[in-house]
């Protein structure tokens, strides 16, 4: 299997990625290198003992069977250690990654809120945290130690023991004239040889075990079987971008009696900007994980063009569709790189055509190194207006057919929202426009306005026609229009 489609299965849900990001980090690290080591070495070492021991037990048989047979009937009774010893490392060894998986999550959260943490003056409760975590790993190896340290001692006495024993059995047979005395020390020779491949094979078994133990997880994630249905086979030269969810009802994994969406029904047509407005938990975020095919209804149907959105090429499908999210995620790399990102080789005309159309082309300008400037780790070396217009250039660049601004423009001052604005409903005539906004004054331009309201769609309709109902789109307007007027107030004062 490749490694892309491990990454594939090992996410079966957005839920999954921040509950077993830690975990996985240590499968790919850690474990698999436990993997590497145990085949490339230790496998070989046992593969080839045991062929030795296989050539030997065929001499040793031939010099003397009743010899062959009492060590035998040892090796029956020795081999109980390393049974017991390889079970319990192998345990031992699914505990230590587990505690290493745990120390990873924390690191991993830590370093990556780390203003949160700051912010909060929590270093010191990170640090102990972390040292908890570390602490119960190092207890888990202290014991791993010590069982190492008991199973050479016993292997060791256990050789030793086969020893003595052929060697007394051996003297009783010389005594009574059924071997002769250079066939008992031609044996012996064998029987060191033989010992000492015994003793190899008990002490490199329970490392193989122990590489068993650190396998299982990644085999287990190698195995999973994602709950989204396989990706399909359309992928039409003409797409109009017409979506329509019909009788949509879901809810998230992890609250599978919490439903985020009842019974929806909507159009978002072709051609025009289509808003969606409601208050905080009312869905939205829903909507759109939905359309970005993150999630599968419950029930229901999402269709593009009339048909199912799972009968598009995922490739095809992401291609035409494009979020811009309140808080884009960038990543370490160049500004020019993040807007092409996911389309390969990219034109710089054609990056600088996408930034103008987004406002961002200027402010890339006076960057030192311009279009060429590193963005730092998750675009940390931006500010979050400018993220998201390289955001928003991102999408632009690949001409989706369906563009859907989730709260895109909420860190943009006016002037720039405007201009944004007036590029978007300019270009709203051959694509498909999904906007989201806290922002009234954004929402009431857009052409056909949908409320959402626990889970419901509750009111559709122009900005004329939703105020004339005075219900909750009105409510909503005037709430936020008496939030300003008393900011306004107080500001005055």
């Amino acid at each position: 299997m490749r490694a892309s489609s491990w990454i594939y299965n090992i996410y079966k849900s957005p839920d999954d990625v921040t509950t077993i990001s830690g975990d996985i980090t240590s499968r790919v690290t850690s474990d698999i290198t436990a993997m590497s080591e145990a085949l490339s070495h230790t496998l070989s070492l046992l593969m080839w003992y045991a062929m030795r021991l296989a050539f030997l037990f065929i001499y040793m048989a031939g010099l003397s069977p009743k010899l062959t047979l009492f060590t035998v009937l040892c090796l029956l009774i020795i081999t109980i250690v390393p049974r017991l010893s390889g079970t319990y490392s192998q345990n031992l060894a699914v505990k230590i990654q587990g505690s290493l998986c745990e120390v990873n999550q924390v690191a991993m959260e830590t370093f990556s809120n780390m203003k949160t943490v700051r912010s909060f003056a929590n270093e010191e409760g990170e640090c102990q945290r972390y040292e908890g975590k570390l602490d119960a790993t190092y207890q888990l190896n202290k014991t791993e130690a010590l069982a190492y340290g008991w199973t050479l001692v016993a292997n060791s006495f256990s050789g030793l023991a086969l020893k003595v024993g052929i060697l007394y059995f051996g003297g009783r047979l010389v005594t009574n004239e059924e071997v002769s005395g250079g066939e008992l020390v031609s044996f012996v020779l064998y029987e060191l040889q033989f010992a000492s491949a015994v003793e190899t094979l008990l002490r490199t078994y329970p490392e193989v075990r122990k590489a068993v133990g650190s396998s299982q997880k990644v085999f287990e994630y190698m195995d999973r079987t994602p709950q989204k249905p396989p990706p399909g086979h359309l992928a039409p030269s003409i797409l109009q971008g017409h979506i329509q969810f019909q009788n949509v009802t879901f809810s998230y994994p992890k609250r599978p009696d919490v439903p985020a969406l009842q019974d929806v029904s909507f159009d978002i047509k072709p051609g025009v900007v289509t808003a969606l407005v409601g208050p905080c938990d009312a869905g939205k975020s829903t909507v759109v994980n939905l359309l970005l095919r993150l999630y599968e209804p419950q029930s229901g149907r999402i269709l593009l063009d009339n048909r199912p959105l799972a009968d598009y090429e995922n490739q095809y499908y992401r291609r035409k569709v494009s979020v811009v999210t309140q808080v884009p995620v960038l990543s370490s790399r160049t500004i020019k790189d993040n807007i092409s990102y996911g389309l390969g080789e990219t034109s710089l005309e054609s990056v600088q055509e996408a930034a103008k159309a987004s406002d961002a082309h200027d402010f890339i300008l006076q960057r030192p190194q311009g279009y060429q400037t590193g963005a730092g780790q998750r675009g940390e070396l931006l500010s979050g207006g400018q993220k998201q217009r390289v955001a928003l250039a991102r999408a632009l660049l690949r001409d989706p057919k369906v563009l859907i601004l989730d709260d895109a423009t909420s860190s943009l001052d006016t002037d720039t929202e405007l201009k944004i604005q007036e590029t978007l409903y300019s270009n709203a005539r051959r694509q498909t426009v999904l906007l989201i906004s806290h922002r009234m004054n954004v929402i009431e331009k857009a052409d056909h306005i949908l409320v959402l309201e626990g889970g419901q769609i509750i009111e559709s309709g122009n900005h004329e026609q939703l105020l004339a109902e005075r219900g909750s789109y009105w409510r909503l307007r005037n709430r936020q229009q008496s939030s300003f007027q008393r900011g306004e107030e107080q500001q005055m004062m």
